[in-house]
This record gives C-alpha cells, sequence and structure tokens, in this order.
C-alpha cells in the first residue's frame, strides 16, 4: 500500500472511530455550530411514523442530514450522496446519465427502472409527496430542512415501491416573518452557483417563502469535436413558491409550486481493456473465461478486431479529453409540480390532513459518452469509403412525458394509551417513452490508405437514420397507466410507559395497463407483429395486504430496543425493451429487525444498532444485451423473476460522540450480504431460445462492506456568534456488482470531502458566512460502473450452441468526478 493509501485509510480509521449506521450519524447532533452554547448531543426530530417523534425512541432504523449536513457536504443534488455518505443507502446513475439515478437501500436496487412500466424499491418522497419516476431527482436541492433516510421495508405508512425504505426530502416552511438568506459561490471546473431563500412576513393569515437555485459546471472530460459538449457538465436551476395559510390556531395549509431544469451530460464512458478474456474462435471448452454467463456455447465464431486509430485504452486514470470527438448535446429533465398539504386539528386526540399533488417530469436523454468504445466494431477495410463510410458511436437517444397525480387522507391521533395513525391513498400516473440509437460517427480509407473520421449526417446518415427528430429509427416506444389504491392503519398500544406495541397493515391494489407503439422500429399499432413475436399488451392487477408489528421497550430514558417485522411489495409490469413487451410478476419482501438506540456518557455520546434478515420472493433481475442488426444495435432487457428466496441479511451501526464542547465525531457502517437462487435460463426474448444452463444472478451496487465517517469542530472566536468551522468526511464502499448477470465488480473506493468556514459574521447586522470546501480531496480515480458485456460473446439469437466474438472490445466503463473545489459565501438577512 503506498504512502497516500496508508494516509486516507489512516483518516477513515481516525474518523470512523469504533463502530457504525442504525439512525443518525448525520444528523445535526446538534451540530458542532450549537455545541459551544448547548453541551451535549440535541435531539432530532422526525416524522417517520407520520407524526412528530424524538429519533432516539422511534423504533425505526433510520439516518439523518439536516441543512448543516448537506452544507458542509457540499451536498447540491441527490446524486453528491452517491459517495456513501450514509452507508446503507447506494445511489448510481444509470447507465453513464445523470438525468435518472439508481437508489437502493439494504440491497433493494432495481438496475432499470427507467422503463415506464418498471417500479423503483426504494419510495422517493418529497413533502410526503411519492415521486413516481427516477428521472428529474438529481435536480438542484431547494431549501432542505432535513433529508430522512428510513431503512427497510416500509409497506405499511408507506405502501409499495418501498420494498428498501423510502427517501423522505422536507422543505423548510414559511416562517411569517421578513427574513431570508442569500449566497454564491464559484469553483474548479468553471463551477458556479447561486441561491436566495426569501420570507415575507404574514399578511391576512397568509406567509409567503420564494427559493432559486442556480448550479453549474462545465464538463469534466472535454469533447475534442468542435462546438460539442463534454462530459459530466451540469446547468440546474429551479424556483419554488410556498404559501401557509393559517386562518385558525387549529388549521394549517401549505401549498407549494415547483419548477425545475437540470441540463447535463453523462459520465465519460473509457475502453478499459482489450479483449481481456483473450476470446478467439473455437470450442467453447478451449478457453473458459470467455463465457457468457447463462450460456452453454460450444463453439465460438467470428474474429476480434482491431481497434480503430487512436483509440485509446485506459483503465487506469480518468481521461481528461476524449480520444474521438463526438456530437453530444445536454440531456435536459424539466419538472414541475403543485402540492397542498392541509392540516386540521379537530380536537387533542384527533388531527385530519390532507396532501394533494400534481406533478409532471419531461426528458430528453442525449448519451453519446461510448464513442468508439462500444459496439458495433467497424471492420475497418477499403469498403468504408468517403460516399460510405462505416458507422460508430451509438447516440442513445430517448424522451419520456411523465404526469402523476396522487391524493392522500390521514387521521393522526392519540386516544388514551393508544396513538393511531389511519389513511386512504391514489395515485394515478401516465408514462410514455421513445428511445433511439443511431450511429453518429463515421470513418473511411483515404485514397492513401489513411483513415479519415467524420460525423454522419444527422438525419440520413445512419442507414438512412439519425439523430434528428423526425430523422430516428425507433428502437421502442411505449406508453403506460397506472392506477394505485390503498388503505391502512397503525396503531401503537402504550402498555406502560416502557413497552409500546405497534402493529399496522397496509391493503393495495394496483392497476397497470401499458402497449408498445414501436419496436424494432416497427410500428405495433398500424402493423401488429406476427404472432410468433409473442406480442402482448400489458393489463395486470395486483393484490396485496403488508402487515407489520414492532415491539418496543424503554429499558431507560437513556436506551431504547425493539423488535420489528415488516413486509414490503414492488408491482411488476413489463419491458419495453423486448419486442414481445414481457411482462414480469411483482416481488414481495419480508424483513426482521432487532435494534437498540442509546445515550450515554451524559448525553455526549449516542450508539445505534440494527441486526437484520430479509427475504424477497420473486426478485425481479435483468438480462442485458445489445443486438446488432447492420450499422444498428438495439438494447434487449429481459426482466425476470427469479425463483425461490433472495436472502439479504445486514447489520448497521452508529456512533456519534461530542468529547468537549464544539467537536463532534460521527461513525457509520453497514454489512450487507445477499445471494439470489441460481436462475434456469429458458427460452426467453433475450436468450433465443433455452440454453437449459442455471445462471447466478447479482444485486447491484451494494457493498458487502462500507463505512462513513466524519469529524466537526467549531470554534468560537471573540464574544460574539462567530467561529472558525471545519469539517472532514471520509466514505468507503467495498467493490461491487453493477450488473445483475455478472460477476465482474467495479472499484472499491475511498472519498474524503472537507470544509472550512467562518460562520456568523456581523456585518452591519447582517451574519455572513464564507466558506471553502473540497470533494474528492484526494482526487481518488475509481471506476464506479464497469460492463464487461463488450469483453464476452454476444447473446444467442438464432442458436444457442454458437456465440460470436465479432463485437468483442473489452470492458467499458465510468470513472467517478475529479475533485472540484471552491469558494462561497452567504448572508442571512
Amino acid at each position: 500500500m503506498t504512502l497516500i493509501k496508508t494516509a486516507k485509510v489512516a483518516l477513515l480509521a481516525g474518523s470512523v472511530l469504533a463502530s457504525m449506521a442504525a439512525t443518525s450519524a448525520f444528523a445535526e447532533a446538534p451540530a458542532a455550530s450549537d455545541a459551544a452554547a448547548d453541551s451535549g448531543l440535541g435531539d432530532i426530530v422526525v416524522t417517520a411514523t407520520k407524526r412528530e417523534t424524538n429519533l432516539q425512541e422511534t423504533p425505526i432504523a433510520m439516518a439523518v442530514m439536516t441543512t448543516e449536513t448537506l452544507k458542509d457536504r457540499h451536498v447540491q443534488s441527490l446524486y453528491d450522496l452517491a459517495d456513501g455518505a450514509i452507508p446503507s443507502l447506494r445511489i448510481a446513475t444509470f447507465e453513464a446519465r445523470q438525468s435518472a439515478l439508481t437508489v437502493g437501500i439494504r440491497g433493494i436496487v432495481p438496475l432499470d427502472a427507467n422503463q415506464p412500466a418498471r417500479e423503483q424499491g426504494v419510495g422517493i418522497y418529497v413533502d410526503g409527496v411519492y415521486l413516481g419516476r427516477q428521472h428529474g431527482l438529481n435536480a438542484a436541492l431547494f431549501d432542505v430542512e432535513r433529508v430522512e433516510v428510513l431503512k427497510g421495508p416500509q409497506g405499511t405508512l408507506f405502501g409499495r415501491n418501498t420494498e428498501g425504505g423510502a427517501l423522505s426530502i422536507v422543505s423548510k416552511a414559511p416562517t411569517g416573518e421578513f427574513g431570508g438568506r442569500a449566497g454564491g459561490g464559484f469553483g474548479n471546473y468553471g463551477s458556479y452557483n447561486g441561491d436566495i431563500h426569501l420570507n415575507l412576513p404574514e399578511f391576512a393569515g397568509f406567509s409567503i417563502k420564494l427559493d432559486g437555485v442556480l448550479q453549474h459546471q462545465d464538463a469534466t472530460t472535454k469533447n475534442p469535436l468542435a462546438g460539442q459538449t463534454g462530459w459530466n457538465y451540469y446547468h440546474r436551476k429551479g424556483l419554488r413558491a410556498a404559501v401557509r395559510w393559517q386562518p385558525t390556531s387549529s388549521i394549517t395549509n401549505d401549498f407549494s409550486y415547483d419548477v425545475a431544469r437540470d441540463a447535463n451530460t453523462p459520465f465519460y464512458s473509457q475502453l478499459l481493456n482489450y479483449n481481456p478474456n483473450g476470446c478467439v474462435a473455437g470450442t467453447q471448452a478451449s478457453q473458459a473465461a470467455c463465457t457468457l454467463p447463462g450460456t452453454s456455447y460450444t463453439n465460438l465464431t467470428g474474429t476480434v478486431r482491431s481497434l480503430l486509430p487512436g483509440v485509446v485504452v485506459n483503465g487506469k486514470t480518468r481521461m481528461k479529453t476524449a480520444d474521438i470527438g463526438v456530437p453530444q448535446q445536454p440531456s435536459v429533465d424539466k419538472s414541475h409540480g403543485f402540492t397542498n398539504s392541509l392540516k386540521w386539528t379537530v380536537s387533542p386526540e384527533i388531527e385530519l390532513r390532507s396532501i394533494t399533488a400534481w406533478r409532471g417530469v419531461d426528458a430528453t436523454q442525449w448519451d453519446n459518452s461510448g464513442g468508439a468504445h462500444r459496439p458495433p466494431v467497424v471492420n475497418l477495410t477499403a469498403s468504408c469509403t468517403e460516399a460510405a463510410p462505416c458507422a460508430f458511436s451509438r447516440y442513445s437517444l430517448a424522451d419520456l412525458r411523465q404526469r402523476q397525480f396522487s391524493q392522500e387522507l390521514q387521521a393522526v391521533g392519540t386516544v388514551g394509551k393508544f396513538d393511531y395513525v389511519a389513511g386512504l391513498f391514489y395515485f394515478n400516473e401516465h408514462v410514455s417513452d421513445d428511445a433511439a440509437t443511431p450511429a453518429s460517427n463515421g470513418v473511411y480509407l483515404n485514397a492513401a490508405g489513411q483513415p479519415v473520421y467524420t460525423i454522419l449526417d444527422s438525419c440520413t446518415g445512419s442507414g438512412g437514420f439519425g439523430s434528428d427528430v423526425g430523422c430516428r429509427s425507433i428502437d421502442r416506444a411505449s406508453e403506460v397507466w397506472s392506477k394505485s389504491y390503498a388503505a391502512y392503519g397503525q396503531l401503537t398500544f402504550n402498555a406502560t410507559e416502557q413497552l409500546h406495541i405497534t402493529v399496522g397493515g397496509r391493503y393495495t391494489h394496483d392497476e397497470k395497463k401499458g402497449v408498445l407503439h414501436y419496436s424494432r422500429n416497427v410500428n405495433y399499432d398500424t402493423n401488429p407483429p406476427a404472432a410468433s413475436v409473442g406480442y402482448s399488451p400489458l393489463d395486470a392487477t395486483w393484490n396485496r395486504f403488508n402487515p407489520m408489528a414492532t415491539v418496543a421497550y424503554d429499558v431507560n430514558d437513556d436506551l431504547h430496543v425493539y423488535a420489528k417485522y415488516a413486509t414490503g411489495y414492488r408491482a411488476g409490469g413489463a419491458s419495453s425493451r423486448t419486442s414481445n413487451y414481457q411482462a414480469f410478476d411483482p416481488e414481495d419482501v419480508k424483513s426482521y429487525e432487532v435494534g437498540l438506540k442509546s445515550n450515554f456518557w451524559d448525553n455526549r455520546a449516542r450508539f445505534n444498532l440494527a441486526g437484520y434478515i430479509m427475504d424477497r420472493k420473486n426478485s425481479q433481475v435483468d438480462i442485458s444485451s445489445i443486438q446488432f442488426v447492420g450499422s444498428s444495435s438495439f438494447n434487449n432487457l429481459v426482466t425476470i423473476n427469479a425463483p425461490g428466496i433472495t436472502k439479504i441479511r445486514g447489520i448497521e451501526a452508529d456512533l456519534t460522540l461530542e468529547p468537549i464542547d464544539g467537536l463532534t465525531l460521527n461513525a457509520s457502517y453497514a454489512y450487507t450480504y445477499t445471494k439470489i437462487p441460481p436462475v434456469l435460463i429458458t427460452a426467453t426474448a433475450a436468450s433465443g431460445g433455452s440454453t437449459s444452463v442455471y445462471q447466478q444472478f447479482y444485486i447491484v451496487f451494494t457493498p458487502r462492506n462500507a463505512a462513513s465517517g466524519s469529524i466537526d469542530y467549531a470554534l468560537p472566536i471573540g464574544t460574539q456568534d462567530t467561529k472558525l468551522k471545519f469539517h472532514i468526511d471520509g466514505n468507503y464502499s467495498q467493490a461491487t456488482q453493477a450488473f445483475d448477470q455478472f460477476a465482474t465488480k467495479n472499484d472499491a473506493s475511498l472519498i474524503f470531502n472537507g470544509r472550512v468556514s467562518l460562520a456568523g459574521l456581523d456585518l452591519g447586522g447582517q451574519k455572513v458566512t464564507i466558506g471553502l470546501w473540497g470533494r474528492n480531496l484526494f482526487n481518488e480515480q475509481y471506476v464506479f460502473r464497469r460492463d464487461p458485456s463488450n469483453s464476452l460473446p454476444g447473446a444467442p439469437t438464432s442458436s444457442v450452441t454458437t456465440g460470436s466474438i465479432s463485437n468483442i472490445m473489452g470492458d467499458y466503463g465510468n470513472f467517478n468526478a475529479p475533485r472540484t473545489f471552491g469558494l462561497d459565501a452567504s448572508v442571512e438577512f
């Protein structure tokens, strides 16, 4: 181990301290800024049970990130949490794209929830409103009060698609008093940001709050093609207006409208190696390393061709400039939403609530991150001419339009020794999408036999098609209508001051209808496919009852233990990436958990621990392949239900210490074991026939071991509220799979972030904060997504005994973001 690696491990060990993340490692505890005023760790209020409770007394494994924590880590969007700040929470891009995120908790991580008829496994909520799609999740965060991460199935109070847990973002509400905050900053890679948050005085019972945010970063990998955008670029902006109406002391109505636009480009996809498995034509038995999982080939045919001139193979370092320039414009996510939340305290025993929301997302995808690093492989010969260049560089294009309406009614209260929550929920969603993958670049040999690169005509250059709207060969186009109805209740019997028994249940009725309008550029509406294709529109309903039970015991005021049984369910659907619109069933999970939450050392220490066993039935797993037709390629992805029980086991621990006033130490650890039973590969749209081979599948982006630690120190200066604040955090993740069907893993990671700030400066009555921040301080370089599909034989099409190696190149993947740093300042008024 090098000296720098040793130093980084020592830093993490120092900040991780002892152990490690069932709850609030990232809660303001009470952030170091308050420690000098009030010794000891402060209480943290959460709403995980639909009522305000003390986190330490709430029998749910949780992590909470406050405004101060987000600022210290320079978290501007959800993807900034991909470094592992909360070890059990895993966030990754879908493919290389920042326009849609993959979010997982406790090993429930769907690989491709990008499809309209596919659901997420972790529920994302903003101010109590469920977000139906993962598109638009990486928009700039507004004025956030806290982020609550609920771990484990939340099927009773939060409902379907919360098998792994729920991520709840809570916005700051209007105060009714004039004041606000404005800030801005700049950093490397041409980055700049600004935000303003304004509270207006209450008038006639109405309070108004306005928020505006702007975030920009230039590309971190440059595009050699003039006039085209590089990779890992973003430009985000958003506005939010909130109105609170309090006509009486018992009624509060909160209305908000938000609109956001996120323009971004994917991470650059590098060719990490060349033919790493040594594939050659011949018998399969002679080259075990060159085996595509799930197949039983006897012979391999074709030729592994040489790479195009100028193509760079680099699996060690992040490329600053792409080897070949390609057309690349930003993908754009536009989101908007209206939310109305009404609370009426009818009496001390009951509060009635109504949450009504309309939301929508429009996403346009432009992903040309692979360049010459992805098939189809060009056979550069004299047949590639200036008049007819050989095409390459798969430009992945897609459009998605989503609209949703939700209505939830709740009754929350306490009667005697009983705390209760009851509710009704309705959700209606309409989603449509289309996709195309034309080639954008060409290459030919000139008269001297030298290669010449060119850009294909954007309307007709790719086999008569192109990337322009109206010129595309449509790989797929689908439309889905979903409705969900639910009724739920939860009752807690406070048998004694120490013993609390909770039972609950939720009944859900789901309806989902979907159609394929296009597949492989065939219009199914006007030219229905042949019966042999097996196409059938989706028309399915599912009913589920999800019970839960918890026994919690307060050993004393500082020690709380609990045992919990919970269930969850994720709806089924169909894959629009298959020509037959292959359907799949729901999956269900049962969870058994025990935990403790404790305060000690005169409230200067907090230790929380949870252990769980989760059994998932009918796990939804993906078989992905690229099918080639001439210069065109199609992404074929089949989702199947793995038979048997998927085992997920884990331990999470968290330690928070305040050894002296002003110094706060946090440490978190998560151990996650996962095992999907082997699956017998039978006839599917992906295999072209039964291979009669058992295939092992994996849960993606779920490291066996993950840890995070932080150190915060606030040094008072002078006699006023001015403080010099220091923050550093370290985040470790063990290597893990990035694709369900491949054992190949991404790289382990160890990332450090830091911030130094002078807070609370009094300038003319205004409080000013100036800070210097850095992310990935040591400029760690690791591959967070490694795809081995291009280094193995192609998937079966017409034969299950002969595999082709003609499109083998090598593994390709994406490196993490480089070190970023900058200065920022804010003023409170």
